[in-house]
Order: structure tokens, then C-alpha cells, then sequence
């Protein structure tokens, strides 16, 4: 054992991924918008001393067929920035995620919004940075087409660079605040950005002062050839779609070895693969319990979440066949690949790939606290991983279990923290603040 510990995010979307989570029995129905329930969660998940709540997001409801929206829980949900904020308030260590699409925002906004939320939380935030997958998302800005995903990720890599600038604006000690004098800030210790790019035009300074943790922790969540590259170049976490451990294994050495291409520490890069796991006292226990689980799946749910990850019309194919051979679309490039070798690798007629993907086709841990353990453990150890985002089957059983069960046995092992490191996200990570690049210490 190298002395690696785990890390563990929450995704939480706000509440769980799978589409009929809020149907489990003794689950809140309501989980996704009650804000007295995701205080409950976001403090359960502190004690354990989790590294970050994730909240993801999306931009449009009309995505799917109204038969399968009228059965979606994710169908109202809260704003990210303003959830984090409020929870914010109610907490003390744990980290802050939410998702900001750099298709569909003005980057100035987004350098603003998240470095409020860093000087609110403490030095807690994080910025999920996506290009929006879904084009149903363009209708609602303006837009009567998707922007093609080589275009979304050109504009992603100018706007991260101008964001990060914009919360360079200030030297950390460019606020004086001398009462005495009347200075409040030095204009020497200021730096106006004036961006002119080809995606973005953006004269800053940005009107706050530069974030406790320098940046918020950039986060990023595409597994395409894009989505790694940008990841290998900015991201210092990174939510993965690993299926299974010799596909995590992939993912890792080549995010990582394309950092060391461009000059970065793999260090300073954490993999997070996202994984349902569902515990019991018994292996048969969870595995009954992520049967009745899935039973709750309705097939409307089931073929809309398959047009989603396809970027087609499901509907259109013959549900007893074979998945035929699938167009390329502008929708997510990692998403429709998975679905896609899921089906070909088990030889899944429509039907069956719908109803595995409907309630959720990606990566489980399903067992006793121990099972679950060892599985974590030897992705730690085999460099499939850094740690995991964990996504709970329903709420709030699944989320307390996997925190009074699988949680002890981690810390039991020596694999997973009993204390925080610190007192900011970056901390806790173990990542460097990076340096203000117009006014170096």
C-alpha cells in the first residue's frame, strides 16, 4: 500500500442519478427540491467527513418525451450557485460543487458567481466546468442549433483561461482598507484583463476580491478526446465515466500522461469515477435491494434516458432488435460511446439497454460494507482512480448507510480520512494554490 487515501465526492444532482430513486420505498419524493432535506444530506455527508457535495446541472426540462418527464424527480431542481450558497451557511468543511456550463454563460458571470461563493463558503468552492451536452439546452438562450462539440470545447478552453485571469484581478493584498488615510485599495495591485479571443471579449477587472483559495477548484466531467485534453490541461479533478476497473484503469494513465505531456504534475489532478453503490448486511440484501430499485423503472423513462445518451429518437428502433448501427450527433460524445459498447459488449437488444441505462447503466458497487471496500481499495491501489463520486441509490437510506457502513470500514483500513486536512477544498485534496499570474509573491 503506497499511503494513497481515498477522496470522496457526493453527487448529489442534487439528489440521487437513478430515475426511480424517488420511489423507493421510505424515500423522500421530494429530495430534489426541499431544502431542509439536502441540509440533512449535506451535514450527514460532513460528519463523514466527505471531500465535496457535487450538485450538476442542466439547462432544459423539454428533453424528453412528456411521458418520461411527467415520471423525472430531476424535473425542478435548484439553481447550484444558490443552493451552495445556502449551504454554505450550514456547514464547515466539506466542499462546494456546481456545475456551470461555459456554452451557455458569459465568463465574467461565472468568475464573479464562484469567486462570491469561495469568500462565502471559506475557501470551499468548486467549478464543475461542462460545454452542455444536451441540445435541447440552446433553445432556452437564444439559439435554434447546438453548438458542434469541437466548437463548444474551443470556447471552454478561452473561457477557462479568461476566468481564471478575471480572479487574478487583484493581488491578494491589493485591498488596504486604511481608514486613516482614505485608500481602500491599491490601483497598482490591479490588473485589467482586456480580453480579445475569438470566442470571448472581456475587459474585467472582475469586481471582487481575488478567492481564498486563489481559484476555486477547477473540476471537469467529459471523457471524450476533448473533454481529456482539456482536463489534462486545467482540470484539478475530474468526474469519470469508468464502467468498470480495466476502463478506469485507461481513463487514469492517459489523463495523467497527458499532463506530464503539457508540463503538469499528475498530482495535482485527482480521478473521481462516479459509482452507484447500494450496501446491505448481506450481498443478497443489496442486491434485492437494487433489483426493487430498478423494477421501479418505467419503460417511458427507461427509452427516454436512451434517446438522451444515443442523441436520437429511441423510440424510432425496433425494441426487440439489436441496437443497428448509431449516427454521430452533436450531443455527448462520451455518453453515446458507453451506451453504445454496453450494448455490443452483452449483446442487449433496445429494450434491455433502455431499461439498464433508465435507472442507471454506468459503474455499481453492490455488497456488503466490506465488498465495497475491497473494490475501492483495489481501484486505489491498481491507479484506476483517486477516490470515487459516489452516488446514492435513494435518500436518505442509501446515502446513511453508505456513511455509518462503508464509511468506518474505509477509515478502518486506513484508506479514507477521520479528520479533515484543512480548512479549504484545496486542502483537503491536497492541491496547490496557484499563483496569481499578474502578481506573483
Amino acid at each position: 500500500m503506497s499511503g494513497k487515501k481515498l477522496h470522496l465526492g457526493a453527487f448529489m444532482r442534487p439528489a440521487s442519478i437513478h430515475t426511480a430513486a424517488w420511489r423507493y420505498p421510505g424515500a423522500f419524493a421530494d429530495a430534489n427540491f426541499n431544502l431542509r432535506h439536502l441540509v440533512r444530506f449535506i451535514q450527514t455527508l460532513e460528519a463523514a467527513k466527505f471531500d465535496a457535495f457535487f450538485m450538476a446541472d442542466h439547462y432544459a426540462v423539454l428533453n424528453m418525451p412528456i411521458e418520461a418527464l411527467k415520471r423525472s424527480h430531476t424535473v425542478t431542481s435548484f439553481e447550484p450557485l444558490t443552493l451552495l450558497s445556502a449551504l454554505a451557511m450550514v456547514t464547515e468543511r466539506i466542499g462546494l460543487i456546481a456545475t456551470a456550463s461555459t456554452t451557455y454563460n458569459d465568463a465574467w458571470h461565472v468568475a464573479r458567481k464562484f469567486a462570491s461563493l469561495d469568500h462565502i463558503s471559506g475557501g470551499r468552492a468548486a467549478w464543475n466546468l461542462v460545454t452542455t451536452a444536451n441540445p435541447d439546452a440552446a433553445l432556452n438562450f437564444g439559439h435554434d442549433e447546438h453548438r458542434a462539440h469541437g466548437e463548444r470545447y474551443k470556447r471552454a478552453r478561452e473561457f477557462f483561461d479568461v476566468v481564471t485571469g478575471l480572479w487574478d484581478s487583484f493581488a491578494d493584498d491589493a485591498f488596504i482598507r486604511d481608514q486613516a488615510s482614505g485608500i481602500f485599495m491599491d490601483p497598482a495591485k490591479m490588473h485589467v484583463l482586456d480580453h480579445k479571443g475569438e470566442e470571448l471579449s472581456v475587459r474585467g477587472p472582475v469586481n471582487i476580491a481575488r478567492p481564498p483559495q486563489g481559484w476555486p477548484v477547477i473540476v471537469q466531467a467529459g471523457s471524450s478526446e476533448a473533454g481529456k485534453q482539456i482536463a489534462a490541461e486545467t482540470a484539478e479533478a475530474v468526474f469519470a465515466a469508468s464502467p468498470n476497473f480495466a476502463d478506469g484503469q485507461r481513463f487514469y494513465a492517459d489523463v495523467k500522461g497527458r499532463m506530464r505531456a503539457v508540463g503538469r504534475n499528475p498530482d495535482h489532478l485527482k480521478i473521481l469515477p462516479g459509482c452507484l453503490v447500494v450496501v446491505g448486511e448481506t450481498e443478497a440484501e443489496a442486491r434485492a435491494k437494487r433489483a426493487t430499485l430498478d423494477g421501479l423503472v418505467h419503460y417511458d423513462s427507461a427509452i427516454a434516458a436512451l434517446s438522451i445518451a444515443l442523441g436520437m429518437d429511441a423510440r424510432t428502433l425496433d425494441p426487440d432488435a439489436p441496437l443497428p448501427e448509431i449516427p454521430d450527433t452533436e450531443a455527448s460524445k462520451s455518453g453515446r460511446e458507453r451506451a453504445i459498447n454496453l450494448a455490443r459488449r452483452e449483446n442487449l437488444t433496445v429494450r434491455q439497454l433502455a431499461q439498464r441505462l433508465g435507472g442507471y447503466g454506468g459503474n455499481a458497487m453492490v455488497g456488503t460494507p466490506a465488498q465495497i471496500a475491497d473494490e475501492m481499495q483495489r481501484w486505489l491501489e491498481g491507479e484506476a482512480c483517486d477516490g470515487f463520486n459516489i452516488m446514492f441509490p435513494f435518500l436518505p437510506q442509501g446515502l446513511d448507510e453508505f456513511c455509518t457502513m462503508v464509511v468506518p470500514e474505509l477509515q478502518r483500513r486506513g484508506i479514507f480520512r477521520t479528520e479533515y486536512e484543512g480548512t479549504t477544498l484545496r486542502e483537503n485534496l491536497g492541491l496547490p494554490r496557484p499563483a496569481n499570474r499578474f502578481f506573483p509573491a
